[in-house]
């Protein structure tokens, strides 16, 4: 039966159906469908794949985030910050176990798999990647030859797997090995240099070899060109400009860490933010990843932030020779509707902005879009997204000078033409430097480039940077310990603060637990159950309280929970006799003096890794120092109580 139509009356338009006609509220509904059929004219008119593209982004999000939830916890993220905390002493349970490799390859390909969506990189994954395969090969080669496990030995090994984890990323031995170092431990022993080079260089060797293979190279050739004029690749008069480069990069990492950092703390505190991630974190991962690929469409926002460009496409583009401003002053090149290879800068101008525009608007959004990228708990890694904003702002201030000075500038009666593309390697160089504070950034520039031509300005760029930003803000990785809320020990910043004034007696804690030779056994198991020390200090005898050892909390409570021989009637059990039977007591071979500096206590720790000291006057025990009184000694130094 065909289905009645009728017409509305004083109507002349196209027939309804009577259920239309007689429904509820058939003006609302005719209204929710006119505004619904608006909409989808609206979003078709940008293209009807953004609905794919979005769903992509979502899907490879949510697919990083569910490898790891299966998993565990500890794949999230970069994986530098935990390194630092292990190689500063601190046990992480399950970090370097290898059951979680697959996990973290599968997150990271997923995470990669998105492009500019997330911006994202691989440097911190890879390292944790590395440094889980050297713990591996540790626990094999410990067991093959049956020896006791070396805390000394792993840690060479980690610090020369975080090596191999940077240069297989970028085929640079010499930068991944020094950054390695400058990230991962303030004190370096001079004996891990050649295994840290050895191994990087193995990687770094067989990632360029891969390629050629692959047939991607017909020889082992530096990972980004360029074509840098090496006669006069600078003028003299440019350093200044290089100077004010590193100087700007120092300022806008400041910037960027506090914020970062604030965001950070503010996703994890926030009432809904903190839920969201405690309950229900693949809505926020979906949630994230919705607003960065609405905005990253080429189509539409897109096209602005050059988001058609992968990572590496980036930087090719970024550090081009020529002046892109001077190029498009007298003609103005269409945005081309598919990519051109050829001319990637194509991609950096559009007819409604200028090159600065363009450059600038890159800027501010890419800003904001990593602080929030990095909030997604999937894994990922954050200096190379860092790394082409600061080539970014280098171009932007190379395209101003060559604008400013179009002939070039004159030294010693010859005009040499700037080239933007080495202002770009500079602040490359300075930006992630300045975030990361380190110095090897440079080295790394040269590496990635194959060209050395712009050493003294990019180095001096770096110093500036630098210089500013160790004095305000820590480093990423730092930062991002703070927030996670991990065990550190901070730095002692500044020649200003007294803290060679400050001695031990000042910051010492003076109420300990100490277990005597002569305690009962009683009085001894008092000891072990209202406490959870993991260590406790044996001294001689109650009265003289002269240290001499330290004895583990599990060693003895299975003394004390074995069977005791028969006594002599009248005799009592004390510490003495379990020490008789064999309960492994450890020597003291390293204490703190009441007069000791603050400093010389807090070098200490850090050279050692040590987690807490014995102090003791004239062989008595009077105190012990850890880890918490040190960081509140620097607090109360670094920020004073006001006065009463």
């Amino acid at each position: 039966m065909e289905e009645l139509v009728g017409l509305r009356e004083g109507s002349s338009g196209s027939p309804v159906t009577l259920q239309e006609l007689w429904g509820p509220c058939p003006r609302i509904r005719r209204g929710i469908r006119g505004g619904l059929e608006w909409l989808k004219q609206k979003l078709f008119r940008v293209g009807e794949d953004w609905y794919f593209l979005m769903t992509l982004g979502v899907l490879m999000a949510l697919i990083s985030y569910a490898m790891n939830f299966a998993i565990g916890r500890v794949v999230r993220g970069s994986g530098i910050p935990e390194l630092k905390t292990i190689l500063s002493g601190v046990v992480l349970e399950d970090y370097l176990d290898i059951k979680n490799f697959g996990a973290k390859v599968v997150g990271l390909t997923c995470t990669l798999a998105t492009g500019s969506t997330l911006f994202l990189g691989k440097v911190g994954p890879f390292v944790h990647l590395s440094v889980m395969i050297a713990a591996y090969l540790g626990r094999v080669h410990t067991k093959a030859i049956g020896e006791p496990e070396n805390k000394s030995k792993q840690n060479e090994m980690l610090v020369a797997a975080a090596a191999v984890g940077v240069a297989t990323v970028f085929a640079a031995p010499f930068s991944g090995v020094l950054f390695s170092i400058e990230v991962m431990s303030s004190h370096f022993s001079v004996w891990d240099y050649w295994r840290g080079f050895f191994a990087a260089t193995c990687g770094a060797f067989m990632f360029r070899l891969l390629a050629v293979f692959n047939s991607e190279q017909e020889t082992i050739t530096s990972l980004y060109k360029t074509n840098f004029r090496v006669d006069v690749p600078f003028d003299l008069p440019e350093i200044f400009f290089f100077v004010a480069l590193g100087a700007i990069c120092g300022i806008l990492s400041c910037v960027y860490l506090f914020c970062q950092r604030t965001f950070l703390g503010f996703v994890k505190t926030n009432r809904v933010t903190s839920k969201l991630l405690a309950t229900s974190k693949p809505l926020y991962s979906a949630l994230a990843t919705l607003v960065l690929a609405s905005i990253t469409y080429p189509p539409g926002v897109g096209r602005f932030i050059a988001s058609r460009l992968s990572m590496k496409q980036h930087l090719e583009s970024l550090f081009d020779n020529n002046s892109w401003a001077l190029m498009t002053r007298n003609s103005s090149p269409p945005w081309p509707e598919e990519l051109d290879p050829q001319n990637l800068w194509f991609e950096w101008y559009h007819p409604r902005f200028t090159i600065f525009g363009t450059l600038a608007f890159f800027l501010v959004m890419k800003f904001w879009m990593l602080i929030l990228a990095t909030t997604i708990p999937m894994p990922a890694g954050y200096f190379m997204p860092i790394f082409i904003l600061g080539a970014a702002i280098g171009r932007l201030i190379g395209e101003a000078l060559a604008v400013a000075f179009p002939e070039g500038i004159v030294a010693g009666g010859v005009t040499n033409p700037i080239m933007p593309g080495g202002y770009a390697l500079a602040g490359a160089a300075a930006f992630s430097g300045a975030v990361t504070h380190t110095i090897s950034t440079a080295l790394l520039a040269f590496e990635l480039t194959g060209q050395i031509v712009h050493a003294l300005p990019v180095l001096m760029a770096v110093l500036a940077a630098n210089a500013i930003a160790q004095s305000f803000q820590p480093s990423f990785y730092d930062g991002t310990i703070i927030v996670k809320k991990l065990p550190y020990l901070p730095w002692i910043r500044g020649r200003k603060i007294s803290s060679h004034r400050v001695t031990v007696e000042h910051f010492m804690n003076a109420t300990i637990t100490t277990v005597a030779k002569d305690t009962p056994l009683e009085e001894v198991v008092k000891v072990v159950t209202s406490t959870d020390m993991a260590k406790y200090l044996l001294v001689e005898s109650t009265e003289s309280q002269i240290l001499v050892g330290t004895m583990e909390r599990t060693h003895l409570v299975q003394a004390l929970q074995a069977e005791p021989p028969s006594w002599a009637p009248g005799h009592q059990q004390c510490l003495q006799d379990i020490l008789a039977g064999g309960c492994p007591v450890e020597p003291v071979t390293l204490q703190l003096s009441p007069e000791t500096s603050l400093h010389q206590a807090h070098n200490l720790f850090e050279l050692l890794n040590l987690q807490s000291l014995p102090v003791t006057s004239r062989g008595r025990a009077v105190g012990s120092v850890s880890w918490v009184e040190l960081k509140k000694a620097i607090s109360s130094l670094t920020n004073p109580p006001a006065p009463k």
